[in-house]
């Protein structure tokens, strides 16, 4: 009986990861994916016109035994024995709020002036906030205005709105700090010690198609560090 159980597994497996060569099935952490894949997915599309991306915002991370998926973009540390991982992007977490916020009221100068100031919270990574400003010199933050949201888009929906002030990585909220919808009170950043990845399991032949995304990814990924690099030389 067992047996039969596992090759009915196996075969359900197989079937899953079985390529329509075209189409690449993505998982993606739902940050990235707003924030940095969609806006810049016309630059795949123009490259592969003949591949076809399918997305789901996921913030859980699947296992590709059991999924129709076949890559997906996690938000971790990068230990994930079974499956092959891209190192995208390091996450550093910056404090982030709409200008309006601080109108009327004395410079932020310091750390713990933050406390005066409701702070955004995201509930999977609710030490955030502590950390930053323990390393910044404020050792307790029991005092402080708190707010919590399930993701990223929603904290910094509530800091546009002037609710508060949220922690997000400076990439993902460029859109937003360069309109100047949301600015930084303070020349602090936390490296939270985890990044963006491309990941797939391993030991399965890469479509065309999946290797056309991985390749691409990556390489915009590398234009802009490039990019960041210039830019910090040029700033000094």
């Amino acid at each position: 009986m067992q047996t039969a159980l596992d090759e009915i597994d196996d075969a359900t497996r197989k079937l899953m990861t079985t390529p329509n060569t075209g189409v690449v099935n993505l998982s993606v952490a739902p940050a990235f994916l707003t924030r940095w894949l969609v806006p810049r997915i016309n630059h795949f599309q123009n490259r592969n016109p003949d591949v076809e991306l399918r997305l789901t915002a996921s913030m859980s991370q699947i296992d590709f035994r059991y999924s129709d998926m076949d890559m997906a973009v996690f938000y971790g540390d990068g230990n994930w024995p079974d499956l092959h991982s891209h190192h995208l992007r390091n996450v550093h977490s910056v404090p982030v709020c709409s200008p309006k916020l601080l109108e009327g009221k004395p410079e932020i100068q310091c750390a713990e002036d933050l406390l005066q100031y409701t702070l955004i919270h995201i509930s999977k990574r609710d030490k955030e906030w502590q950390s930053l400003l323990k390393q910044s010199g404020v050792p307790r933050i029991d005092k402080a205005r708190n707010m919590t949201f399930s993701s990223t888009s929603l904290a910094l929906g509530a800091a546009m709105e002037g609710l508060g002030i949220a922690l997000a990585d400076r990439g993902l909220a460029e859109r937003e700090l360069e309109y100047g919808q949301l600015v930084c009170p303070l020349d602090i950043s936390l490296d939270t010690q985890k990044a963006f990845y491309l990941v797939y399991q391993k030991g399965r032949p890469l479509t065309e198609s999946m290797q056309a995304f991985r390749d691409w990814i990556l390489e915009e990924m590398q234009a802009e560090q490039r990019n960041l690099e210039q830019n910090n030389d040029t700033s000094l």
